[in-house]
C-alpha cells in the first residue's frame, strides 16, 4: 500500500508552529554576552527540527533557509561566534519570515520567498566574515565564492523499507544540490526479477560527487533522518582549490572504486531522474518518479480554520470514568424498566434519573475541560509585541504576566487576541511616557505593563494595566466635543468621559502612526468582546496610570440564558446583557420622537421596544401596565425589552443557525429547551438594529433619549 504523506502535513504544522514560538520566546530571553547554553540549545533543536521536518515533506523553501538560520545558531552553541543583539534582531526576523512560509504553505499557496532570499543573503553574508550591521547592506550575489571548497564521494544505500518509513531520496538529492556542484550515479543491480518485485520496496542505490565549500557537517544533516534506515559513507576525495562557478575537478566515475558493472549503472541529475539502462530499471525509476509526483499532487495542508488541542491525559481519565458511571446508571435503569412496576421500583426509578442528572451535568463540565487552555497561549505573543513597540517608540518597558495558568474556552481565546493586541499597543504608545518624562516625573525610567488573569463566578477576567500618564480627560472631552460626539453642555463625570475612547473614530494622537491615531481600535475593541458576550471598561488616575478591564465568559458553548415569554413563543435573553427586570410604571412613560416610548428609571430615559412587534407575534399583552420590561445593556446604552412574563433561568447549550439554517437579525442561535422545543437566543446588538433605533454602521441612537420634548403616554 502506498503512504500519503499528506496525511502527517497537520502535525507538521501544529509541531513547527510551536517550535517557532518556543525559538521567539527563548529568543526574548537572550541577553548578548549572557546567554547561557541551554537556551541556545533549546533554541538551535527547534530550528533543526522545523529544517528536517520540511525537507522530509519537500518543502525546500523551508529546509533551505532554516539551514543556514541553523548553521549561525550552531556556530554560537559551540562558541565560534559570539552572540551580538544584532543577531538576536535578525534570528527574530527569521522567526516571522518562516512562520510566513510555513502559513502559505499550510494554506496551499506559493510562498513569497522575496523577504527569505533576503535575510539568507544577510546570514550567508555574516557566516562569510561580515558583521550583522554590514549584513544589513547590500547582499552579496555569492558569498561562498571566496571560500575554499572540498570535493565528497557519499555512498548512500538505502534499507528496501526506506519509502514505507516516508522519506524520499529526491528530496536529498535536491538538499545536495543546493550545497554546491553535484554528479549522482544510481545503481540499480539491486533490481530483483519481475515476480519477486514490490514497487513500493527502494532497490536502488547512489553514489554522489559534491564540491562544496559547506562542511562536512551539513552534509551528514541531510542524511540524518535516514540514518537508520540506509548504510551512508561520506569522505573527502581529492584536494581543497579555490571554487570558481565554471571550475570543477574531473571525476571519472567509471574508474571510480568499487563500482558495479557498468551495465547496472545510470546518471542522475537532481531533481530529474534519467536514466539508459535496462527496461526493468526505467520502470522502477519511473515508478519512484511516479510515486513523488503523487506525493506532490495528493498534498493537502490543514484547512486554515481547522484547529486541534492537546488534552492532557488526566482529562482523559476523568471522561473515562464519567462514561463508566452513565454506562452503570444505564444499566440500573434498564432493568428497573424490566421489572413490573411497584411502588419501591417508582422510587428505584426516580433515584436512577437523579443519578443519572448527576452524571450527565459531571459529563457536561469534564467535555468542558477538554475545550479549556490555559491563557498563557494568549500571553506568550505579548513578550515580542511589547518588545518590538517599545524599541519603535524609544520607550523602556517591563512586561509582568500573572495568572498564567487561568483557563478559559479554546474559541473565546481565539477571538480574544487581536482586542488585547489593540489594548496593550494602545497602553504602549499613549500610557506609558518616554524615559525622559518618566524621570522628570519622579518615576522610574522603565514603564510596566501587567496582564492579569484570573476567574471571578462564572467569567474569567483580563486586566491590561499599565503604570502611565492615565488618560487625560480634559484632552479626551475637547477631542470628543471637536468631534461632535457630545456638546460643551453635556455634564459627564470622569467615567463617562473615559467611556468616549470606545466610540467610534475617536482618537487623541496628535499624529498617525503604523502604531496608532487612525481613529480605529478601542471601539472594535469593544465591539469584538461584545461579539463574545462580555464587557470591557476602564478606569484611570492621571499621573498614575490606566486598567482596562476585560470580563468574559468561560466558553462560547453554554450560555447562562433568562427564558422569557412572548405571547406563545420562548425566547431567552443572555443573562450577562440583563441589567434589572421590573413592571412598568405608566406615569414615567413618555414619547419621544417617531412615536418612540420611553420610560425614566433614576433620570435615564429607557428606550422600550415590544418583542411581539418585532418579530410580529400575535396574542401578546400590549398594556404596558399588564407587561414586565427586561432592562439590557449594549454597546454602552440601556433598552428596555417588553415581555409577557419572566420564566426560568438556565444553562443552554448554544446551536448556531447560520451553520444550520441562515443568518437571522436579532437572533445569535438558538438552543432545545427540556421539554424538546426550540427557543430563539436574543442578539441584543442586532434586536437594537433590527428595530431601527440605531443609525446604520454606528453605535449612536436616531432618536434624543434626554426627553425635554417626551409626551405623556
Amino acid at each position: 500500500m502506498s503512504i500519503d504523506l499528506s496525511q502527517f502535513f497537520d502535525v507538521f504544522f501544529e509541531e513547527s508552529f510551536e517550535g517557532l514560538d518556543a525559538m521567539e520566546a527563548e529568543l526574548l530571553n537572550l541577553e548578548p554576552g549572557k546567554e547561557d547554553s541551554e537556551t541556545i540549545n533549546t533554541i538551535f533543536r527547534a530550528a533543526h527540527s522545523i529544517k528536517g521536518g520540511s525537507g522530509t515533506f519537500g518543502f525546500v523553501s523551508v529546509s533551505d533557509f532554516t539551514h543556514v538560520l541553523e548553521t549561525l545558531l550552531d556556530q554560537i552553541r559551540d562558541g565560534q561566534r559570539t552572540l551580538t543583539a544584532e543577531h538576536v534582531n535578525l534570528l527574530l526576523k527569521s522567526v516571522d519570515c518562516v512562520r510566513g512560509l510555513l502559513g502559505a504553505l499550510q494554506a496551499e499557496e506559493e510562498p513569497d520567498l522575496s523577504e527569505s532570499n533576503e535575510l539568507k543573503a544577510r546570514f550567508e553574508a555574516i557566516l562569510g566574515g561580515e558583521s550583522a550591521e554590514e549584513a544589513e547592506g547590500e547582499p552579496q550575489e555569492d558569498t561562498t565564492q571566496a571560500l575554499q571548497s572540498t570535493t565528497y564521494q557519499i555512498d548512500f544505500k538505502p534499507e528496501p523499507h526506506l519509502f514505507k518509513t516516508g522519506n524520499e531520496p529526491l528530496y536529498m538529492f535536491s538538499e545536495l544540490a543546493e550545497l554546491g556542484q553535484l554528479e549522482v550515479t544510481a545503481f540499480h543491480d539491486g533490481i530483483p526479477d519481475f515476480l519477486e518485485f514490490d514497487p513500493e520496496d527502494c532497490f536502488l542505490h547512489w553514489r554522489f560527487f559534491l564540491t562544496t565549500s559547506k562542511p562536512e557537517q551539513a552534509i551528514s544533516e541531510i542524511f540524518e533522518w535516514v540514518e537508520d534506515d540506509a548504510d551512508i559513507k561520506i569522505e573527502a576525495c581529492g584536494g581543497l582549490f579555490e571554487d570558481d562557478t565554471n571550475t570543477t575537478e574531473e571525476i571519472n566515475t567509471s574508474e571510480a572504486a568499487d563500482l558495479p558493472d557498468s551495465s547496472a549503472v545510470a546518471e542522475v541529475s537532481a531533481p530529474e531522474i534519467k536514466a539508459e539502462a535496462s527496461p526493468k530499471a526505467d520502470e522502477n525509476i519511473a515508478a519512484v518518479q511516479k510515486k513523488v509526483e503523487s506525493a506532490k499532487n495528493t498534498k493537502k495542508s490543514a484547512d486554515s480554520t481547522a484547529t486541534s488541542i492537546r488534552v492532557g491525559i488526566d482529562k482523559v481519565d476523568s471522561l473515562i470514568n464519567m462514561v463508566g458511571e452513565l454506562v452503570i446508571t444505564q444499566a440500573m435503569l434498564s432493568q428497573i424498566g424490566d421489572q413490573e412496576i411497584t411502588e419501591s421500583s417508582i422510587a428505584a426509578l426516580q433515584e436512577g434519573l437523579t443519578q443519572l442528572a448527576h452524571n450527565t451535568r459531571d459529563l457536561q463540565e469534564n467535555v468542558m475541560r477538554i475545550r479549556m487552555l490555559p491563557i498563557s497561549f494568549v500571553f506568550s505573543r505579548f513578550p515580542r509585541l511589547v518588545r518590538d513597540t517599545s524599541q519603535k517608540l524609544n520607550k523602556q518597558v517591563e512586561l509582568k504576566l500573572v495568572g498564567e495558568q487561568t483557563e478559559l474556552d479554546k474559541t473565546v481565546m481565539e477571538k480574544l487576541s487581536d482586542p488585547m493586541v489593540h489594548l496593550v499597543r494602545n497602553s504602549l504608545d499613549h500610557g506609558l511616557e518616554t524615559p525622559e518624562e518618566r524621570i522628570a516625573n519622579g518615576k522610574d525610567p522603565v514603564g510596566t505593563v501587567t496582564l492579569n488573569a484570573f476567574h471571578q463566578g462564572g467569567n474569567i477576567v483580563i486586566e491590561i494595566m499599565d503604570d502611565g500618564k492615565g488618560l487625560d480627560t480634559e484632552k479626551i472631552r475637547s477631542k470628543a466635543i471637536t468631534n461632535g460626539l457630545i456638546s460643551e453642555s453635556d455634564d459627564l463625570s470622569v467615567e463617562e468621559v473615559n467611556e468616549l475612547i470606545f466610540m467610534p473614530g475617536f482618537s487623541t494622537a496628535d499624529s498617525v502612526s503604523d502604531i496608532s491615531g487612525r481613529g480605529v481600535g478601542m471601539d472594535v475593541v469593544r465591539r469584538n468582546i461584545q461579539a463574545l458576550n462580555g464587557s470591557v471598561e476602564v478606569t484611570s488616575k492621571q499621573g498614575v496610570g490606566s486598567t482596562f478591564t476585560i470580563r468574559l465568559p468561560l466558553t462560547l458553548a453554554i450560555l447562562d440564558g433568562q427564558l422569557v415569554q412572548v405571547a406563545t413563543h420562548t425566547y431567552i435573553i443572555p443573562l450577562i446583557s440583563i441589567v434589572e427586570s421590573l413592571q412598568i410604571d405608566i406615569s414615567k412613560v413618555s414619547k419621544v420622537g417617531k412615536g418612540l416610548e420611553v420610560l425614566r428609571l433614576r433620570d435615564e430615559y429607557i428606550p422600550i421596544l415590544r418583542l411581539y412587534d418585532i418579530f410580529s407575534h400575535q396574542g401578546a399583552r400590549e398594556e404596558l401596565d399588564k407587561t414586565l420590561l427586561v432592562v439590557v445593556e449594549s454597546d454602552n446604552y440601556k433598552i428596555g425589552l417588553l415581555v409577557d412574563d419572566l420564566l426560568a433561568q438556565q444553562q443552554v447549550v448554544i446551536k448556531s443557525l447560520e451553520a444550520n439554517y441562515q443568518k437571522v437579525d436579532g437572533i445569535s442561535g438558538a438552543t432545545i429547551l427540556g421539554d424538546g422545543t426550540v427557543s430563539l437566543i436574543i442578539d441584543i446588538s442586532g434586536l437594537i438594529k433590527l428595530s431601527g433605533l440605531r443609525r446604520p454602521g454606528s453605535t449612536e441612537l436616531l432618536v434624543d433619549l434626554k426627553g425635554e420634548e417626551a409626551e405623556p403616554v
